[in-house]
Order: structure tokens, then C-alpha cells, then sequence
């Protein structure tokens, strides 16, 4: 519940971009941390489904938000190799932060849900039309479970992000820092 924990938060929504990147579905992945004390991850892979699942009755995106073991490396079409380790990495996210959302551009629409401590907000709404691709989770660590601090350490994601990019072939990664304007690719 200390530093090492919220930044582990980061990794974990990462390593799902770079998870995509490994499959050959993604070559960017951007993280800004926020003056507001949130963080986005970006990445430009084929997007989080948003159909409904016949197991959960809940679209994809939901279910892997809030249901632990719900990700792609535990389905018949999972990743023969993965970054992440556990498959529980967005639903404890979602978990423990005050609040997520979650934007994923698929099938040439913008798809959105909001969460506030892991509970779904709304249903998945289908918005305007894009040419891209991809997925893009805003979460802010919850300060009540994180007691000892909520901020993240610039120099902690470029350290990660180097060593994904150097990992992971074809990889280019980003990050913007709002509280300071310092970025780094």
C-alpha cells in the first residue's frame, strides 16, 4: 500500500499494452501522468472487446475491469506469451482507484465506461467514429488504500518504459509528465 503498490498499478495496466505489442497488435504505448494525480495508458492495439460475454452477461470490457482472471491470458484465445503475470492486473486497478474510465477505439467507434472503486458507473456507451484502434485507461489510485502517498515518480515510469522498449521489438513508448511538462520517448 505504499509507493511500490501505486506504481504497480501502472505496470500492470502497461503490461497489457505491451502484452499486444509482443502478439504484433500494438507499436506505441504513452503514459501521462496527470496534474490532477491520475494516470492514462495509452496504446494503439486492436482495443479491449466491448461485446457482450454469454458467461457474464456483461460486455468484455466489463468483465475484464471487474472480474479477476477475466483477461485474455486465461481464455482459449490468450497470449502464448504475456509481460503480466496473474491476469487480475485491470479489475485491482479498477479496485483501487477512486475512479477509472476506460475509452477503447474499436471497430471504427469510440466505446466508454466509467467506474468509481472498481463498481461500473454506466453501461458501455458507443460514441463517435474514429479511424484508429486501440485502448485508453485514466485511473487515480485511491489515497484511502494508498496511505503513504498517491504520487507517481516521473523517473520511475521512464525507467519502466525503457526497459519495455528494450524488452519488447518494435515497442516505441512515451511519457508526459502535466505536473512539470517533462516528457521522454
Amino acid at each position: 500500500t505504499g509507493k511500490e503498490g501505486v506504481h504497480h498499478l501502472i505496470k500492470e495496466i502497461a503490461d497489457n499494452c505491451v502484452d499486444e505489442a509482443i502478439a504484433g497488435y500494438a507499436s506505441e504505448l504513452q503514459i501521462t501522468i496527470l496534474e490532477d494525480g491520475g494516470v492514462r495508458v495509452r496504446d494503439n492495439g486492436r482495443g479491449i472487446p466491448v461485446d457482450k460475454m454469454e458467461k457474464t452477461g456483461k460486455s468484455a470490457l466489463e468483465t475484464v475491469l471487474t472480474v479477476l482472471h477475466a483477461g485474455g491470458k486465461f481464455g482459449g484465445g490468450g497470449y502464448k506469451v504475456s509481460s503480466g503475470l496473474h491476469g487480475v492486473g485491470s479489475s485491482v486497478v479498477n479496485a483501487l482507484s477512486t475512479k477509472l474510465s476506460a475509452e477503447v477505439h474499436k471497430d471504427g467507434y469510440v466505446y466508454r465506461q466509467d467506474y468509481e472503486r472498481g463498481v461500473p458507473l454506466n453501461d458501455i456507451t458507443k460514441g463517435e467514429k474514429v479511424d484508429d484502434s486501440g485502448t485508453i485507461i485514466t485511473f487515480y489510485p485511491d489515497p484511502t488504500i494508498f496511505k503513504e502517498t498517491v504520487e507517481i515518480d516521473y523517473q520511475w515510469v521512464v525507467d519502466y518504459l525503457r526497459h519495455q522498449s528494450y524488452l519488447t521489438k518494435g515497442l516505441k513508448t512515451f511519457v508526459h509528465d502535466e505536473r512539470t511538462g517533462e516528457s521522454y520517448s
